[in-house]
């Protein structure tokens, strides 16, 4: 548990399953804290009863007045939205950080609102469940995960470095980026998963005869493969719609290397292609 309270009250902009699994972490981990959130009524209800909350707030505005730090967990578009009234209501001496799954858009956006002041930090933890709302919100959700902070490591704002020690305080490691360079990543490491996952349960669908059959024959394989294919498209659509090129980019490089194993499938040339998979997989599970 740690010792000090970096923010004393943090708004929670969007109490799902991001927004819930912070302010219950937060709540865990600095219990001095205030944490009030802003949702839609029933959502916010239920951050309640489940003691993720303390207030609730149906205003924004009213939600960002008076908090050291705000936290918006909300869709991309959403977020971009909600950035100028935001940023009107946050004190000169607030940290505003996000969730958003890319970064450049929301940055780009956050930049003609923010000019002096309450400083914006964009960010990105790679955390999540297939299930959303603040029902299957989970303090130690962070915990062993990377939390992209667009800003450079040796950024002087005390708000920056206090909010550092937040994270590494849920269990969750900083990496440090721009904008550019963490959509760039994610299209390979997030959004490309997800797309294979997406056409990968397209052929099985297709795939399947009146008899069930190849999914009767499905095992944990596929299940694990497929354990993405379960993430809603509301989740994604603005998600794909920010990071289109590198989306597609990664999309490209993957049918590149799917026509390489169709070109030598039968050529029993492909162990080092299995040796080099093994090797990325190893460096997953370190």
């Amino acid at each position: 548990m740690a010792s000090t309270v970096p923010f004393r009250r943090v708004a929670v902009i969007g109490t799902g399953l991001i927004g819930g699994s912070f302010a219950l972490a937060l709540r865990k981990h600095f219990p001095g804290t205030i944490v009030v959130g802003y949702n839609r009524a029933g959502s916010l209800e239920r951050a309640l009863a489940r003691g993720v909350i303390q207030e609730a707030v149906s205003d924004i505005a009213l939600a960002v007045r008076g908090a050291d730090l705000v936290y918006v967990s909300l869709p991309i578009g959403a977020t971009i939205d909600a950035l100028a009234t935001i940023a009107s209501a946050a004190g000169p001496h607030s940290l505003v950080t996000d969730v958003g799954s890319t970064k450049t858009a929301i940055c780009k956006a956050a930049a003609t609102h923010f000019r002096g002041g309450a400083r914006f930090l964009g960010a990105h933890p790679m955390a999540g469940k297939e299930k959303t709302g603040v029902d299957h919100a989970d303090a130690e959700l962070f915990r062993g995960a990377p939390y992209a902070l667009v800003a450079n490591e040796t950024d002087s704002d005390p708000r920056v470095q206090a909010f550092a020690e937040i994270v590494r305080a849920l269990g969750a490691q900083p990496v440090w980026t721009d904008a550019d360079t963490h959509d760039w990543a994610v299209g390979i490491v997030s959004h490309l998963p997800q797309l294979v996952s997406i056409a990968l349960a397209q052929v099985v669908r297709d795939e399947t005869d009146e008899t069930g059959m190849p999914l009767t024959l499905a095992g944990p394989g596929l299940q694990d493969m497929l354990r993405l294919a379960g993430s809603p498209y509301n989740i994604w659509r603005d998600i794909l719609l920010t990071n289109t090129d590198n989306a597609a980019r990664a999309l490209d490089r993957l049918a590149q290397a799917i026509d390489h194993l169709r070109r030598n499938l039968a050529s029993k040339e492909l162990e080092q292609e299995f040796a080099a998979a093994n090797e990325v997989y190893k460096l997953l599970r370190k």
